[in-house]
């Protein structure tokens, strides 16, 4: 019944070929085809910059911080906020929260902004700065819904999704203990 994703390991032949595949990359990035995190979103959003976009994937993955999940999760999730920012109200929030990340980030690290903050646990300290904002209330409590509700990644976590249609959990993942061995 349950699907939970199985840990991939390395070996020499995967190994050998992702560093066959890594030349055309380099030579793809040195060329200057490659993007930084703040530009890719510029093509998709409207009403708030690719940098406030950026910091607010990368403010999503420091809240809520799971290595097994790619970027493309975190994407989805902050998605929504492009729509939201229509609002002025709330295109004021989501941009005085980042710039004031920002402010932070280069007050406390002396980098040009909270994307530059290289190490996880000084982001996690700038974090701790803003838990009392309704900025940061705003982020957390959609990201609740809008990072978990997503049907991908359901597996990942081992949620098998709803069981009503199934005939509810009885009969479905009831007795799915397989970690419990007598």
């Amino acid at each position: 019944m349950r699907e939970i994703d199985k840990q991939t390991r390395v070996g020499r032949r995967s190994f050998l070929q992702a560093g066959a595949a890594a030349g055309p990359a380099v030579a793809v990035a040195a060329a200057g085809v490659a993007t930084t995190p703040a530009s890719a979103w510029a093509g998709v959003a409207a009403n708030l910059t690719p940098h406030v976009m950026a910091t607010l994937q990368k403010l999503a993955r420091d809240i809520f911080p799971h290595d097994r999940l790619a970027d493309k999760y975190y994407a989805a999730a902050i998605a929504g906020y492009d729509a939201l920012a229509a609002d002025p109200e709330k295109k004021n929030l989501l941009t005085e929260g980042v710039a004031w990340l920002d402010a932070d980030a280069a007050g406390k690290y002396k980098v040009a902004n909270y994307l530059a903050v290289n190490w996880e646990a000084d982001r996690v300290t700038l974090i701790q700065g803003i838990v009392h904002t309704p900025f940061f209330a705003k982020i957390r409590g959609d990201l609740v819904v809008s990072l978990y509700n997503q049907k991908e990644i359901w597996p990942k976590f081992g949620y098998e999704g709803s069981s009503a249609e199934h005939g509810g959990y009885i009969k479905r993942g009831f007795d799915d203990i397989d970690w419990l061995q007598s």
